[in-house]
């Protein structure tokens, strides 16, 4: 039954990626400018809405909804651990900004809880979840393991001009096809990570903060298990760190990431590349010849001082793209199936190169 309703609801979304929302781009560029928006919800601490919970929001949410059902959460800490299951689809959450609106939470690995039940926020929504103007965080630090701020276990999720903060594990992609543009991403260790789900972060900050001490930053950790869907794309983004690590950098090593599982596939292209970024540019797991051979790591047309790749891993499964015939099946059009879906969220994107 889950299977046919995501069929149907993707079907929905084909047919109508012609007609620009009302949400244009135009009026994401300008946050006030939000306010014209018709909510159905309103979220405030204060009161002055029609929730002082998100978690309320949620519960009032119509199940399989036929038409974007926007949520307006307003200014102020909201200490909520999350689930937007499957059968809330068509949603639309709208912050006050970065920083402003901020959902956080503390769950982590170091106090029993196993990755996913760690996340701040889940969203198993099976097509459309949109995100503008909010901060997700998990505020457990770097010496409690896995902490998620943000879970992606449903299908077709899109973030536009958000935070996404945590230190270990801040972004599971369990499933599904996501996009992240103009948002900002912190961690530590694996801090974008995911199995059969497939994302994009397009015009993302993408930044490391400072670990424990003698451990090592790496930003992916992409866990295929097979030779089919899973992998993360970084493109036309910033990698770099926050201004805390900035000042003690030497003391720490920084990779693009590391082999979770066998057929682990991250691309990294058309990005700024800072000097955080170690020379052999990838780190195995846990000093193993795990998945080196299988795994499919590339570099493509990216700049900046961690980009020279004369010195990157010799692994079977790495290689530099020259070519962009290479590079284009991991465009949002063709590894997103972008072209179907990206233009009923209203966010700027670019399908391709």
């Amino acid at each position: 039954m889950k299977n046919l309703i995501l069929i149907l609801v993707t079907l929905l979304i084909t047919v109508n990626t012609t007609n620009h929302p009302k949400w244009s781009r135009e009026l994401l560029e300008n946050e006030k400018n939000l306010e014209i928006l018709k909510y159905d919800m309103v979220v405030a601490l204060d009161g002055s809405g029609n929730f002082t919970t998100i978690s309320k929001a949620i519960e009032a949410i119509p199940m399989l909804a036929s038409r974007m059902i926007i949520i307006k959460i307003k200014a102020g800490k909201y200490q909520e651990n999350l689930n937007f299951p499957a059968n809330k689809t068509n949603i639309f959450l709208v912050g006050d900004g970065k920083g402003i609106t901020i959902i956080t939470e503390t769950k982590n690995g170091h106090a029993g809880y196993n990755t996913l039940d760690t996340t701040t926020v889940v969203v198993e929504t099976d097509t459309l979840f949109l995100a503008s103007n909010i901060t997700f965080e998990n505020t457990a630090g770097p010496s409690n393991y896995q902490a998620v701020a943000l879970a992606l276990t449903g299908h077709f999720s899109a973030f536009y001009n958000c935070e996404v903060l945590g230190y270990q594990d801040t972004i599971y992609v369990m499933q599904g096809r996501h996009f992240f543009v103009n948002c900002l991403i912190e961690g530590t260790v694996d801090f974008i990570f995911g199995e059969k789900g497939q994302v994009v972060l397009q015009d993302c900050d993408i930044q490391v903060r400072i670990p424990l001490t003698n451990q090592s930053n790496v930003i992916t950790a992409q866990g295929r298990q097979n030779n089919l869907e899973g992998g993360i794309v970084i493109q036309n983004c910033r990698i770099g760190a926050t201004q805390e690590f900035e000042g003690v950098k030497e003391k720490f090593k920084t990779y693009l990431g590391r082999p979770w599982k066998k057929y682990s596939r991250t691309i990294v292209m058309e990005s700024y590349i800072s000097d955080i970024i170690d020379p052999t540019g990838w780190l195995e797991w846990e000093g193993t010849n795990f998945g080196l051979d299988t795994l499919f790591y590339r570099e493509y047309n990216n700049v900046g001082p961690g980009a020279q790749t004369s010195n990157r891993v010799k692994w079977e499964g790495f290689k530099v793209i020259t070519d962009a015939i290479e590079a284009e099946p991991f465009t949002p059009r063709n590894f997103l199936d972008g072209f179907k879906w990206l233009n009923s969220t209203g966010f700027p994107y670019k399908l391709d190169l």
